[in-house]
């Protein structure tokens, strides 16, 4: 993976164009710098391409919310294969993790792209730029989240670039001021956008309503996380869709089944263009699927990957064997082969790094679906940031939770989750009932990024994963390369 060697609070300081180089084609070269740009709509349309640009590195977060949790292991050829993930996995990373250094560089270069923009949303007016400013806003508030819920304490930068000198003094926010501008963005992002967009991969109103209402759950803010989601609940056009085997609650996350009324944030990814483990932040492609499939794999429906993300049995066994959503969620591999009329052709080959049997059948690489060489590196398969049956498991946390419960409603979207799926109804109250959604959640969601932030909200990751210190590992270190580049003004986390 390439690595980029300055802070990216100091390249805030310069403008930052977009990664690929087909977003932006200048004529002449080099004519425009950061003081004569923004003259045009097509100026804000090339930059905020820039910003959306840097979601597709959500692969980090993706990992980190699955490997360090007890849904699966970092598995790979080794446990020195990318070693960052096992570290992680093990609960020994320190400052010097290069995958945590990837989190916060690529968050921030998504900030500083938004951050861009907004700073000169009013050199000029024109038709459709308050959409626009509305989705930096949701992207900014975006990466943000991204960095407060791994690292907690960021610095908050808003609206303008900072220069050599305050990039290295510029200390670290408190993490409810941060909290606070994500709160904002999403407020004002949500009062813009629309419910639909015509333009496959843009933000909506129901994505940012959903992103907030996923911050205030973070925060324990229960009445308003409830609120929030209620409004995407009752206004939003998004419906559950009636599963009736394992194969069609994999199929919801394939690429036919992209944008369906389940779907309530996802992250455009794209087949058709190439890449290389020189540069992942380069790919157009979703990293994260082929990393997840089984190594040398030869057989039908899947196709050979990097037996990273492997899903453990602890997972696998917390399902009811009737739920469809266990084989939909996690491929058994040798159940798979041996239910084939020709199981001696199938062969794959297990990771040294950590072999359970089992891999994530939600982002494994399919032959259905294949993108340009390396195949591995290049899935088209969509991240399906938030979806509707999390909003609904989401609210029915927070009418549980809030102030003056409302258990009734919980109930009727924790079940709503479960009916869908052909499980039955739940009866509990009060504590059962919260214990019961926390169930529904890693049985929902499973293989989704979201299982470790969940337990470390909960205050569960204790008790649930194996070498996790209390007062420590809610948090990760910030990346000593980063402290080193701000002067050393930033402490760090605590018990690192």
């Amino acid at each position: 993976m390439k690595r980029i060697y300055i802070s990216l609070i100091v390249l805030a300081a310069v403008l930052i164009t977009p990664s690929c180089d087909e977003m932006l084609d200048l004529e002449p070269q080099f004519a425009q710098d950061a003081e004569s740009y923004f003259n045009t709509p097509a100026d804000y349309e090339q930059a905020l391409t820039g910003a959306y640009d840097l979601l597709q590195t959500s692969y980090t977060t993706y990992w980190i919310g699955e490997i360090a949790s007890d849904n699966s292991i970092a598995g790979g050829e080794s446990v020195n294969d990318s070693r960052s993930l096992h570290e992680i996995d093990e609960m020994t990373h320190n400052p010097v993790n290069p995958l945590l250094q990837d989190v916060l560089r690529f968050n921030f270069a998504g900030i500083t792209r938004a951050n861009f923009l907004l700073e000169n949303k009013d050199n000029i007016e024109f038709e459709g730029k308050e959409k626009l400013i509305a989705e930096a806003k949701f992207l900014r508030a975006y990466y943000y989240f991204e960095l407060v819920k791994v690292f907690g304490a960021v610095p908050l930068i808003v609206d303008r670039r900072i220069g050599i000198e305050e990039a290295t003094s510029i200390a670290r926010t408190p993490a409810s001021e941060v909290y606070a501008q994500i709160e904002q963005d999403l407020v004002d992002a949500a009062e813009v956008l629309d419910w639909k967009d015509p333009d496959k991969g843009r933000v909506t109103k129901g994505a940012a309503l959903g992103l907030l209402g996923r911050a205030y759950l973070y925060q324990d803010k229960f009445d308003e996380a409830a609120a929030v989601l209620d409004e995407v609940i009752n206004d939003g056009p998004f419906s559950t869709i009636t599963i009736t085997d394992s194969q069609g609650f994999s199929d919801l996350f394939s690429v036919a089944e992209e944008g369906n009324t389940e779907s309530v944030f996802e992250i455009e990814y794209t087949g058709l263009e190439g890449g290389s483990y020189d540069c992942f932040v380069c790919l157009e492609g979703n990293v994260a699927v082929g990393f997840n499939g089984p190594y040398q794999y030869e057989g039908p429906v899947y196709r050979s990957g990097n037996r990273y993300n492997v899903p453990t049995q602890d997972l696998y066994d917390f399902y009811d064997p009737s739920d469809l959503r266990r084989d939909g969620s996690i491929l058994d591999i040798e159940a798979f082969k041996a239910a084939q009329p020709n199981p001696d052709d199938i062969s794959y080959t297990p990771g040294a790094g950590g072999h359970t049997g089992y891999y994530n059948n939600k982002y494994i690489p399919r032959q259905s679906e294949t993108g340009l060489p390396d195949v591995v590196l290049t899935s088209p398969v969509n991240h399906r940031v938030i979806r509707y049956p999390d909003v609904l498991l989401m609210a029915a946390e927070a009418h549980n939770r809030k102030a003056s419960p409302d258990d009734v409603l919980a109930r009727t979207y924790l079940n709503e989750v479960r009916n869908r799926v052909g499980m039955g109804d739940i009866t509990s109250s009060g504590t059962d009932l919260t214990n019961a959604i926390w169930a529904e959640r890693r049985l929902e969601l499973a293989g989704e990024g979201l299982r470790f932030f969940d337990l470390v909200r909960t205050g569960q990751a204790a008790s649930a994963i194996d070498g996790f210190v209390a007062g420590k590992h809610e948090l990760f270190p910030i990346p000593q390369v980063e402290i080193d580049l701000a002067g050393g003004n930033w402490e760090q986390n605590p018990m690192y």
